[in-house]
Protein backbone atom coordinates (compact mmCIF):
# COMPACT_ATOMS: atom_id res chain seq x y z
CA UNK A 1 0.00 0.00 0.00
CA UNK A 2 2.83 2.32 1.21
CA UNK A 3 4.24 1.76 -2.73
CA UNK A 4 0.92 2.66 -4.23
CA UNK A 5 0.39 6.34 -2.26
CA UNK A 6 3.06 7.63 -4.24
CA UNK A 7 2.23 6.70 -7.62
CA UNK A 8 -1.25 7.66 -7.42
CA UNK A 9 0.16 10.59 -6.41
CA UNK A 10 2.77 11.05 -9.21
CA UNK A 11 -0.81 10.06 -11.64
CA UNK A 12 -2.78 12.94 -9.56
CA UNK A 13 -0.06 15.52 -10.44
CA UNK A 14 0.44 14.82 -14.13
CA UNK A 15 -3.14 15.17 -14.94
CA UNK A 16 -3.33 18.53 -13.30
CA UNK A 17 -0.42 19.43 -15.52
CA UNK A 18 -2.01 17.87 -18.20
CA UNK A 19 -5.51 19.69 -17.39
CA UNK A 20 -3.15 23.05 -16.57
CA UNK A 21 -1.54 22.77 -20.40
CA UNK A 22 -5.12 21.49 -22.17
CA UNK A 23 -6.83 24.61 -20.41
CA UNK A 24 -4.60 26.91 -22.19
CA UNK A 25 -4.61 25.25 -25.53
CA UNK A 26 -8.48 24.70 -25.86
CA UNK A 27 -8.84 28.22 -25.12
CA UNK A 28 -10.72 30.43 -27.75
CA UNK A 29 -8.41 32.38 -29.81
CA UNK A 30 -10.94 34.56 -30.64
CA UNK A 31 -10.77 35.82 -27.39
CA UNK A 32 -8.55 38.75 -26.46
CA UNK A 33 -5.15 38.88 -25.54
CA UNK A 34 -5.93 40.49 -22.29
CA UNK A 35 -8.04 37.46 -21.84
CA UNK A 36 -5.35 35.14 -22.74
CA UNK A 37 -3.07 36.75 -20.62
CA UNK A 38 -4.92 36.12 -17.46
CA UNK A 39 -5.52 33.18 -18.22
CA UNK A 40 -1.83 31.95 -18.74
CA UNK A 41 -0.90 33.80 -15.86
CA UNK A 42 -3.39 32.04 -13.78
CA UNK A 43 -2.46 29.02 -15.08
CA UNK A 44 1.51 29.93 -14.47
CA UNK A 45 0.33 30.72 -10.72
CA UNK A 46 -1.41 27.49 -10.61
CA UNK A 47 1.52 25.27 -11.77
CA UNK A 48 3.60 27.27 -9.70
CA UNK A 49 1.77 26.65 -6.47
CA UNK A 50 1.64 23.32 -7.18
CA UNK A 51 5.15 22.80 -8.22
CA UNK A 52 6.20 24.55 -4.41
CA UNK A 53 3.16 22.25 -2.62
CA UNK A 54 5.41 19.20 -4.43
CA UNK A 55 9.06 21.07 -3.38
CA UNK A 56 7.48 21.25 0.26
CA UNK A 57 6.29 18.07 0.37
CA UNK A 58 9.52 16.59 -0.64
CA UNK A 59 11.22 18.59 1.95
CA UNK A 60 9.23 17.54 4.61
CA UNK A 61 10.10 13.84 3.71
CA UNK A 62 13.59 14.65 3.55
CA UNK A 63 13.84 15.50 6.78
CA UNK A 64 11.59 12.20 8.54
CA UNK A 65 14.23 10.61 6.44
CA UNK A 66 17.14 12.79 8.06
CA UNK A 67 15.78 12.13 11.49
CA UNK A 68 14.86 8.70 11.27
CA UNK A 69 18.70 8.20 10.05
CA UNK A 70 20.22 10.36 12.60
CA UNK A 71 17.96 8.19 15.59
CA UNK A 72 19.53 4.76 13.93
CA UNK A 73 22.70 6.32 14.13
CA UNK A 74 22.80 7.31 17.55
CA UNK A 75 21.31 3.61 18.42
CA UNK A 76 24.28 2.18 16.22
CA UNK A 77 26.76 4.44 17.99
CA UNK A 78 25.75 3.48 21.23
CA UNK A 79 25.45 -0.54 20.30
CA UNK A 80 29.42 0.12 19.57
CA UNK A 81 30.14 1.70 22.22
CA UNK A 82 28.96 -1.07 24.35
CA UNK A 83 30.36 -3.62 22.37
CA UNK A 84 33.87 -1.98 22.82
CA UNK A 85 33.07 -2.10 26.63
CA UNK A 86 32.49 -5.89 26.14
CA UNK A 87 35.46 -6.09 23.99
CA UNK A 88 38.22 -4.60 27.06
CA UNK A 89 36.16 -6.97 29.01
CA UNK A 90 36.85 -10.20 27.40
CA UNK A 91 40.73 -9.11 26.61
CA UNK A 92 40.76 -7.95 30.66
CA UNK A 93 40.16 -11.81 31.67
CA UNK A 94 42.73 -13.60 32.43
CA UNK A 95 43.12 -17.72 32.56
CA UNK A 96 43.86 -18.37 36.37
CA UNK A 97 45.44 -22.05 35.21
CA UNK A 98 46.97 -20.73 32.31
CA UNK A 99 50.51 -22.43 33.73
CA UNK A 100 48.73 -25.47 34.09
CA UNK A 101 47.02 -25.88 31.36
CA UNK A 102 50.08 -24.99 29.60
CA UNK A 103 52.41 -27.82 31.53
CA UNK A 104 49.66 -30.55 30.88
CA UNK A 105 50.10 -29.57 26.88
CA UNK A 106 53.32 -30.14 27.31
CA UNK A 107 53.24 -33.54 28.72
CA UNK A 108 50.64 -34.65 26.22
CA UNK A 109 53.07 -33.54 23.43
CA UNK A 110 55.69 -35.32 25.18
CA UNK A 111 53.99 -38.33 25.76
CA UNK A 112 52.47 -38.07 22.13
CA UNK A 113 56.62 -38.10 20.97
CA UNK A 114 56.98 -41.29 22.90
CA UNK A 115 53.53 -43.31 21.69
CA UNK A 116 54.84 -42.72 17.97
CA UNK A 117 57.53 -45.27 18.23
CA UNK A 118 55.55 -47.68 20.51
CA UNK A 119 53.10 -47.67 18.26
CA UNK A 120 55.31 -48.68 15.25
CA UNK A 121 57.08 -51.20 17.75
CA UNK A 122 53.41 -52.77 18.52
CA UNK A 123 52.10 -52.58 14.58
CA UNK A 124 55.78 -54.65 13.79
CA UNK A 125 55.59 -57.25 16.75
CA UNK A 126 52.14 -57.40 15.39
CA UNK A 127 52.82 -58.29 11.56
CA UNK A 128 55.68 -60.71 13.23
CA UNK A 129 52.83 -62.42 15.28
CA UNK A 130 50.54 -62.94 12.65
CA UNK A 131 53.07 -64.21 10.37
CA UNK A 132 54.62 -66.65 13.10
CA UNK A 133 50.76 -67.85 13.67
CA UNK A 134 50.52 -68.31 9.65
CA UNK A 135 53.69 -70.20 9.52
CA UNK A 136 52.19 -72.45 12.75
CA UNK A 137 48.91 -72.93 11.07
CA UNK A 138 50.43 -73.99 7.77
CA UNK A 139 52.56 -76.86 9.71
CA UNK A 140 49.51 -77.48 11.49
CA UNK A 141 48.07 -78.24 8.63
CA UNK A 142 51.12 -80.04 7.28
CA UNK A 143 51.36 -82.37 10.32
CA UNK A 144 47.41 -83.02 10.35
CA UNK A 145 47.79 -84.39 6.98
CA UNK A 146 50.56 -86.60 7.66
CA UNK A 147 48.86 -88.24 10.61
CA UNK A 148 45.89 -88.58 8.45
CA UNK A 149 48.19 -90.51 5.70
CA UNK A 150 50.20 -92.48 8.71
CA UNK A 151 46.96 -93.81 9.93
CA UNK A 152 45.47 -94.78 6.23
CA UNK A 153 48.51 -96.50 6.26
CA UNK A 154 48.59 -98.36 9.64
CA UNK A 155 45.15 -99.08 8.49
CA UNK A 156 45.88 -100.49 5.32
CA UNK A 157 48.89 -101.99 6.54
CA UNK A 158 47.18 -103.65 9.12
CA UNK A 159 44.30 -105.05 6.96
CA UNK A 160 46.95 -106.72 4.89
CA UNK A 161 48.69 -108.53 7.37
CA UNK A 162 45.65 -109.82 8.41
CA UNK A 163 44.46 -110.83 5.20
CA UNK A 164 47.86 -112.11 5.12
CA UNK A 165 47.53 -114.21 9.13
CA UNK A 166 44.38 -115.28 7.24
CA UNK A 167 45.65 -117.00 4.45
CA UNK A 168 48.47 -118.37 6.93
CA UNK A 169 45.78 -119.72 9.22
CA UNK A 170 43.97 -121.21 6.22
CA UNK A 171 47.04 -123.21 4.77
CA UNK A 172 47.53 -124.49 8.56
CA UNK A 173 44.55 -126.23 8.98
CA UNK A 174 44.73 -127.38 5.38
CA UNK A 175 48.08 -129.06 6.73
CA UNK A 176 46.47 -130.34 9.58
Amino acid sequence: MTTQKPILEQQKSQMQIRMVKNSGVNSNYNESPLLRDDKDEEMSRSALAMFRAKEEEIEKKKMEVRDKVHAHLGRVEEATKRLAEIREELEGLTDPTGKEVSMVRKKIDTVNRELKPLGLNCQKKEREYKEALEAFNEKNKEKAQLVSKLVELVSESEKLRMKKLDELSKNVEILS
